[in-house]
């Protein structure tokens, strides 16, 4: 029976821990990036490929699904979306393929962890995975997507990434003078983000919150940054919006919302943990396409909470992080990453449609959803 939420009860609902997490990693990734350490590498990455567009597609995909996973995939996309436009302008390429190939693998790059994307920061806290988990679950099904994903954009993108000897001359020109701002601040935020990702891994063994290694990693380095423009880079519109989240849906909870929700879900996978797994996968993960996924991983988490007396959660948490950070990929609106992107794009001068990325984003969603599928149904059910 539905009931009303004494208002009292509003601050019980927050996930603390997911949100000194946001804002520590938040805080990390500015001082890398305020380093001019991204800059750096993108460059010296383009005189490697030697104007080979597809060598260079590749490597800033690396780049933009390597620092996903350890980043949150927002500061990624605001970090490497000025650059790529930069180094499409000095080549004097259209950057658009780029563009979009960064979105799709910040996405897929940040599915691997518990702090790449915000819906793994929200399953994780429910479930108490830990960063390890993730990473050994999740890892090698991301790396065998971004592999499969990177070959259909070769394909797709074929005509924009031509050979041209041209290119050759111009991306060796370029040079790596005044890329990073500080060389002092660059080896610290390194040693600092190295310590906060190996205490990720061992936070198991060291019997402490992966948001309290974070949160350290982000004091030791407000010592030697600003600290008024280090907070000020916290993205605190998507903090507050955390937080709004919790309330409302530790609201659903407690008015009997939520299990009316799963209880609808049962009724049409008949209880069956595998028509559940798939249902999870697919139906969640395409409908993730069309709702930023940060509201829908908070409402969606209490509801697989909530099969626990009747099936086995552990593998429906792994379908869910799948299919909502993957499915993300489908829409502009699917991801805060995705939006963020968009309004960059439009920005400098490059029109990013919603058809327009839908175009490409459409396969890339396809192959994901049907390996994450094979990959949930071989790992724990056969």
């Amino acid at each position: 029976m539905l009931g009303v939420v004494p208002a009292e009860k509003a601050f019980d609902y927050i996930e603390f821990e997911v949100i000194f997490l946001l804002v520590s990693m938040m805080i990390i990734s500015h001082s890398l990036g305020n380093s001019g350490f991204f800059r750096w590498l993108s460059i010296e990455i383009t005189r490697l490929t030697k104007g080979n567009l597809k060598l260079l597609l590749f490597a800033l995909g690396v780049i933009t699904a390597v620092s996903s996973a350890f980043l949150d995939n927002v500061t990624t996309i605001v970090i490497m979306f000025p650059i790529t436009v930069k180094i499409a302008e000095s080549l004097q390429i259209n950057p658009t393929p780029f563009l979009i190939s960064e979105i799709l693998f910040s996405n897929i790059g940040g599915t691997a962890t518990l702090v790449g994307d915000p819906p793994n920061l929200i399953i994780g806290a429910e479930a108490n995975l830990s960063f390890l988990e993730f990473l050994t679950v999740l890892g090698p099904i991301v790396i065998l997507i971004f592999i499969l994903s990177f070959i259909a954009l070769i394909f797709m993108f074929r005509k924009e990434l031509r050979l041209n000897h041209e290119l050759e001359e111009k991306a060796l020109q370029m040079n790596t003078t005044g890329a990073i701002r500080d060389k002092r601040l660059v080896i610290i935020s390194l040693i600092i983000l190295t310590g906060v990702i190996i205490g990720f891994i061992l936070h198991a063994f060291l019997e402490t919150e992966a948001f309290a290694i974070a949160f350290t990693g982000a004091a030791l380095l407000l010592m030697f940054e600003d600290p008024s423009e280090a907070i000020k880079s916290v993205h605190w519109t998507t903090i507050i919006f955390f937080i709004g989240l919790f309330i409302i849906i530790g609201g659903l909870m407690e008015t009997g919302v939520i299990a009316i929700i799963a209880d609808k879900i049962l009724q049409y996978t008949e209880g069956s943990e595998e028509l559940t797994s798939l249902f999870i996968i697919w139906g969640i993960g395409l409908l993730s396409g069309f709702v930023d996924n940060i509201p829908y991983a908070t409402t969606l988490v209490p509801v697989v909470e909530n099969f626990r007396d009747t099936l086995n959660i552990y593998p429906l948490w792994w379908s869910l992080s799948l299919g909502i950070c993957l499915g993300g990929n489908l829409t502009i609106l699917g991801a805060s990453a995705n939006i963020i992107a968009s309004q960059m794009a439009e920005k400098s001068g490059y029109n990013l449609s919603f058809f327009k990325f839908m175009k490409y984003s459409s396969v890339i969603v396809l192959i994901s959803l049907i390996v994450s599928t094979l990959y949930i149904f071989l790992r724990f059910y056969v």
